[in-house]
């Protein structure tokens, strides 16, 4: 709690300092928060310093673990979007202060205990973001992806509401504790409560990024802006797809056998619609959009595959190794000077910058899963923990890894190849370079650290 805090007030103190118009001053206020934020949490893992504490949210060791990745991956995509944020030296501030407090929003989505913490959380975690994609005033497709990404959510959100009012008025509590209790205490559910777990299954996929509610997604990756993207495939999705852990495989676990079946429909055309998608495009962020649709349907196996602790350790190892990946290639992204972001202008960049292009060769092969990076040990860990119960729906998601690679590779030919043309790469500021070395680490030995 004292965290979430720490990160409320750096956010507003950010945006205080934003009116000095010293973009360097913003980005070290930011990053001290963040930190500090970081420090708190290591701190409480073991030994709990909370002096201000609050029912709605309980930071267990869990839920601290969980709220330090949020904070990582908002400070690494703060430290490499600053090239872009200290271009405008007028609202350099207000763009890091939206981040911070979207982020405060993710520790409450990944740490409530009722209902209406998690809307709260939600609420703070998805405006920010909708203002954010749409940064790139001069960009018409910003526009259109903040304009798109603020009804589509806004629409979900409503969805969202019918579903615990309805949860609401059949269990007569907003609290997960006692929602878990009400379901494996009775035999018969109430109608209303299976219509709740249903619409609010709907608003999480849509959250997630899931078929058949993907739609927005490869639109309003391409149209944010880079720093942007990495933002919603990082941390937004991290924090929805713990807190969807939390609804459906603790309060929502008795009555698995009504969604279970529904949601191994949508990983199984998550997977391959996200696939054969990406082999299409030619655009970069587009690519990485529909990748991170089949990587829904691969994170979904954790939450179908509830039966013990282990498999939210599973999903976290998971989304943290995608995570890394993200944060590398929407940072490779941002040196793309094209603006169409064409996969295209990647060639030659293995040539020009030798790091990048390593660190960036890194992390598609992360993602598509090969030994013995990071990536591999987070699909290893969610498929043999699945493969219990889902042997065929395991199958089906390695088949589709395999799928997967076609693209990946693909892309790596692209960076290696040469290219006489004159460069269409931007010269990477040092913060780049400081943030890839920390996630070249992070996916080298990442997967022998922490499983």
């Amino acid at each position: 709690m004292d965290a979430l805090i720490i990160l409320f007030a750096s956010g507003i103190l950010t945006m205080f300092i934003s009116l000095l118009k010293k973009p360097v001053l913003s980005l070290i206020t930011a990053s001290a928060g963040l930190f500090i934020a970081g420090s708190l949490l290591v701190l409480n893992f073991d030994h709990p310093l909370n002096f201000i504490k609050y029912e709605g949210l309980i930071f267990d060791s869990a839920s601290v673990l969980f709220s330090l990745t949020i904070v990582v991956f908002t400070l690494l995509l703060t430290l490499s979007g600053y090239a872009y944020f200290s271009k405008e030296k007028d609202h350099t501030g207000d763009y890091m202060a939206l981040m911070l407090f979207s982020a405060t929003g993710a520790l409450c989505m990944v740490s409530f205990s009722d209902l209406f913490m998690f809307f709260i959380g939600l609420e703070i975690l998805s405006i920010p973001v909708y203002v954010l994609a749409g940064t790139k005033k001069k960009d018409l497709r910003s526009t259109e992806a903040s304009i798109k990404y603020f009804f589509t959510g806004a629409f979900a959100t409503g969805v969202l509401l019918f579903g615990i009012a309805m949860i609401y008025g059949a269990t007569g509590t907003f609290k997960i504790a006692e929602i878990e209790a009400f379901i494996n205490t009775n035999d018969t559910l109430p109608s209303f409560l299976h219509v709740g777990i249903l619409l609010m299954l709907a608003s999480f996929l849509f959250k997630v990024g899931a078929v058949p509610f993907h739609f927005w997604s490869p639109d309003v990756y391409e149209g944010s802006p880079s720093v942007m993207t990495g933002y919603m495939a990082a941390v937004v999705k991290f924090a929805g797809f713990i807190a969807f852990f939390k609804l459906f495989s603790v309060a929502f676990g008795g009555a698995s056998d009504y969604w279970a079946p529904i949601l191994i429909v949508v990983a199984i055309a998550s997977m391959f619609l996200g696939n054969l998608s990406a082999i299409q495009q030619t655009q970069f962020k587009r690519l990485i959009a529909y990748s991170s649709i089949t990587h829904v349907g691969y994170a979904l196996l954790a939450i179908l595959s509830f039966n013990s602790l282990l498999n939210v350790q599973s999903l976290w190892i998971y989304l943290f190794s995608y995570g890394f990946s993200i944060v590398v290639l929407l940072s490779v992204s941002m040196l793309i000077k094209q603006e169409d972001d064409s996969i295209a202008s990647l060639k030659g960049l293995a040539r020009k910058y030798p790091f990048i292009g390593f660190v960036a060769i890194l992390a598609l092969l992360s993602m598509a899963g090969i030994p013995p990076l990071f990536g591999f040990f987070g699909k290893y860990m969610v498929f043999s923990r699945a493969f219990g119960a889902y042997p065929m729906l395991v199958i089906i998601a390695i088949i589709n890894s395999g799928i997967g690679i076609y693209y990946y590779l693909r892309t790596i030919i692209v960076m290696l190849s040469e290219n006489d043309q004159e460069s269409m790469i931007k010269t990477p500021h040092v913060l780049h370079y400081l943030v890839l070395s920390i996630c070249a680490i992070a996916l080298m030995v990442g997967g022998f650290v922490f499983v």
